[in-house]
């Protein structure tokens, strides 16, 4: 089996696979093809399903204007968001195409206005400053494109572009985004968080007053919010333009001092302690009781400890009657007498929305809450092989997926999800993880890809993983290099010496593991990470296993 699926892979080529349409895709497909990323399923229809998205995903990679090719949102969204294509959606995409990651990063320093607000979307007529549109902090996703291609050198002009127009942002932000003087960042309407149709924002504009950014319409009865999100959004981004000030031979101390202010007003105006939710706060100092997908972004943005985060799995992610639909994670409580599930144009009243599910493995791994991610990329895996449109939301009972197509965020997952399940994924500067699960057939009992191959090259070097029920097997320029048990994620450098193992799946994995020539005896837990020393695997940390809550 482990035989025929590698010779499946190693006769795959992109340039064969995705056909070239635009005259920038030519180029496109060669940086592909120099990665060395390929797919291949023995089974089922995700490998053609993933080789429709990376063509799909050519689609949404435009010039704009004289620039260089961006990543632009896709479906009916002409153009490139801040809360998403320039942020989350560029992050995922940094793994796979990271010249049009960076071009799309620099393309909002670069037409940032005088005044230090960044635009929240850039079009083909020039970019657009009506609201903030915050959603995934611009920083983090720098840093972490900046840590994989680690070639910029320490001094990066990448860096230093990015880093400075972000210092100006936050000082605009803190200008006109603090009206009631709590330390929080206010929302002024609907679509600065990009909730469109939440009941999060019921009785609100849409837009700012004026379309001016710094303004909120002067007779509304609610407006400002104090917003959990924004407020969040702001403290990460704190947190990594400290980061970033050290890497550039600065001080990173009064950023880290800012973030805690921002960490401290966050939980003082918008923490409700009893409900253990993040709510907004309005003008009257009422709490808005929308129990939204807020809770996740705001987990994505590194708020809180593992403890937090525990609760908030048992209580809120991993409940069946609030967010963890059949097909996750829905966009309000399902227990909430408001929410809408339909899935058939753009909203934020109930559906499964693609952009929390590229936000939600940040969350979840930031804890180390690896098992329990899986559970929400299994069923998502499932629903996205069988269809090719690539929708903006999936309805969270059926997984049918519904408004547009062409959506580079559904695309993106697609591809993130299988290298996170079954694939071979950079992280950081020098790490790289191979993780040995296998798509469920979750529905029907429909085979979703039966065995799977997956390839990568790390600074010239092959690398492939092949997955098959009982085994994982990981080859180094096309001889076995690794090999163990299903169940589990090999961690290593990029020059292939191993560092961990960390257990992927509930049950207790046990057997050997085969590297340099000797034999390891191995049991690991579920979410468990052993340290790889001396030829011994020893426990680093174990922390157990948050199971689904159904009330």
């Amino acid at each position: 089996m482990t035989e025929e699926i590698l010779n499946r892979l190693r006769n795959i080529s992109i340039m064969d696979q995705v056909q070239p349409v635009k005259p920038e895709d030519q180029q496109l497909l060669q940086e592909w093809h120099a990665s060395g990323i390929r797919f291949a399923a023995s089974g089922g229809q995700l490998e053609a399903t993933y080789y429709a998205a990376a063509e799909k995903l050519l689609a949404c990679i435009l010039p704009m204007g004289d620039s260089n090719p961006i990543l632009q949102e896709g479906g009916i969204y002409l153009g490139c968001w801040l809360e998403s294509t320039g942020t989350i959606n560029a992050e995922l995409l940094s793994r796979l195409l990271p010249s049009v990651s960076e071009t799309t990063y620099l393309a909002f320093a670069k037409q940032q206005r005088d005044d230090g607000l960044l635009p929240y979307k850039l079009t083909a007529n020039g970019p657009s400053f009506r609201q903030i549109q915050l959603v995934t902090p611009l920083a983090r996703s720098v840093w972490n494109h900046y840590q994989l291609h680690s070639n910029h050198g320490k001094h990066s002009s990448f860096l230093n572009t990015m880093y400075k127009a972000m210092v100006r942002y936050d000082e605009w932000i803190a200008r006109n985004r603090n009206t009631r003087s709590t330390g929080c960042v206010e929302a002024f309407s609907t679509f600065d968080t990009g909730h469109d149709l939440s009941p999060r924002f019921w009785h609100i504009p849409d837009t700012p007053y004026m379309n001016d950014a710094s303004a909120y319409h002067p007779d509304s009865p609610i407006l400002p919010f104090l917003a959990p999100d924004l407020t969040a959004n702001i403290y990460c981004q704190r947190l990594y333009l400290s980061r970033m000030a050290e890497e550039l031979g600065e001080s990173g101390t009064d950023w880290k001092a800012k973030a805690e202010s921002s960490l401290e007003s966050l939980f003082r105006y918008c923490y409700d302690e009893q409900d253990m939710f993040f709510y907004d706060r309005d003008r009257n100092d009422e709490t808005v009781r929308v129990q939204s997908d807020v809770l996740l972004r705001v987990m994505a943005c590194e708020v809180g400890d593992r403890e937090l985060f525990d609760n908030l799995l048992r209580r809120y992610l991993l409940n069946t009657s609030k967010f963890f639909a059949k097909y996750p994670f829905t966009s309000i409580s399902m227990d909430d007498p408001r929410f809408d599930p339909f899935s058939s144009y753009n909203s934020w009243g109930g559906a499964s929305n693609f952009l929390s599910l590229i936000r939600a493995p940040h969350a979840f791994e930031y804890h180390h809450r690896y098992v329990e991610l899986t559970w929400v990329m299994q069923p998502i895996l499932s629903a996205l092989s069988k269809d090719k449109r690539f929708g903006q939301v999936l309805s969270p009972w059926t997984g049918e997926q519904g408004f547009t197509e062409t959506y580079s965020p559904s695309i993106l997952c697609l591809l993130d999800y299988v290298e996170r399940l079954c694939g071979i994924m950079p992280v950081g500067s020098n790490q790289l993880w191979f993780t040995g699960l296998l798509p469920i057939d979750m529905d029907h009992g429909e085979i979703v890809s039966g065995n799977t191959a997956y390839s990568r090259k790390v600074n010239g070097v092959g690398y492939e993983l092949v997955n098959t029920p009982d085994r994982m097997t990981v080859y180094l320029e096309g001889k076995v290099h690794l090999d163990g048990p299903s169940g589990i994620r090999l961690v290593t450098d990029h020059s292939g010496h191993l560092e961990a193992v960390i257990g992927m799946t509930v049950r207790t994995v046990e057997g050997e593991l085969f590297y340099q020539g000797e034999r390891i005896p191995i049991r690991v837990k579920g979410n468990e990470m052993q340290r790889y020393a001396d030829g011994n695997l020893k426990t680093e940390r174990d922390i157990g296993i948050i199971h689904p809550t159904y009330r």
